[in-house]
């Protein structure tokens, strides 16, 4: 398939591009800068310019496709405090992905978060809130009510799905792992907040692309997968982890408090979502490989400078 994938040359998006190349598919990837250019011609994929604000662009390139995985996200935005006005441009980009798909019924496999579930391991089959406006500001759930709008998507011809990625982790990771590291050495104390058992579900990254590879190749219209290895790691097992690799304290943060200590991350870092990939699993086959949270961490490339 000629596959349009946005994000091509990111952090997750790079092994994706590796992924589908390796499988005989032609990847044109979306990029915004002369470096992802670069990167993406490198991996062998075609080159299109452009953000995610161009819309148009967007459509053209979507429509001149087999299929689409649309992975960009405006983590830049999102990590300095504005995760609202990310989850809004990613909306966006989905209702206009889906929109030039519409009626083809060629695939389009949107990255999303893996969901909450009250007091038990959440499934493939639970659901988000299906309107982002009433998921708490800069909450985790902002973006992953875009989730369903892409499901919502097989009822216009699509066979649209969704990849709901945990925690994903591996060397160079830029994201929440690293955060934390960065966090506690700026702060001179490796922390959690409360108790720190609630959990965080995770994966690898190149586990995570053999996921996005099998859901453009065979997912059926509608489903939501979940791109999880381990189901729920408990924050203060990490924070111990970062604590001992970095020579610092370990301690507690109140609820109250974690705002300040930890900004933006804080409402991410309270939650506890565990989550299995069982159904995944039993539906197309996939099965993660790669080292699992702890095993990662504890190989020291997080504690690497310069941090986060």
């Amino acid at each position: 398939m000629r596959v349009f994938v946005t994000g091509a040359s990111g952090w997750i998006g790079s092994p994706i591009t590796s992924e589908l190349i390796g499988a005989g598919h032609q990847v044109v990837g979306l990029a915004r800068s002369d470096a992802s250019a670069a990167a993406l011609a490198k991996a062998g994929a075609e080159v299109r310019r452009g953000t995610l604000d161009d819309l148009d662009g967007l459509h053209e390139a979507a429509a001149a496709s087999d299929g689409v995985i649309h992975l960009a996200f405006k983590h830049d935005i999102a990590f300095s405090g504005d995760f609202r006005g990310a989850a809004d441009a990613d909306r966006r980009a989905v209702e206009v992905l889906g929109g030039a798909l519409a009626g083809s019924g060629r695939p389009f496999v949107v990255a999303s978060g893996t969901p909450r579930a009250l007091g038990r391991v959440a499934t493939e089959e639970d659901r988000h809130v299906a309107d982002p406006l009433v998921a708490a500001e800069g909450g985790p759930d902002t973006r992953s009510a875009t989730g369903e709008l892409a499901l919502s998507l097989a009822s216009r011809g699509i066979r649209s799905s969704i990849v709901r990625l945990p925690i994903n982790h591996g060397e160079g990771d830029p994201g929440f792992l690293a955060t934390l590291v960065g966090t506690a050495r700026a702060k001179g104390v490796s922390a959690y907040i409360g108790d720190g058992a609630n959990r965080w579900p995770a994966v690898h990254r190149l586990d995570s692309a053999h996921l996005f590879r099998l859901a453009l190749e065979k997912a059926p219209a509608g489903s939501a997968l979940h791109s999880v290895a381990d189901e729920g790691v408990p924050i203060r097992d990490i924070a111990e982890v970062i604590g001992r690799h970095l020579n610092l304290p370990v301690v507690s943060i109140s609820p109250e408090d974690a705002p300040g200590h930890f900004t933006w991350l804080a409402d991410f870092l309270a939650a506890d979502f565990p989550a299995s990939s069982t159904l995944t699993r039993e539906l197309l086959g996939w099965e993660p490989t790669q080292p699992r949270l702890m095993e990662d961490l504890e190989k020291g490339h997080y504690f690497r400078e310069p941090a986060a």
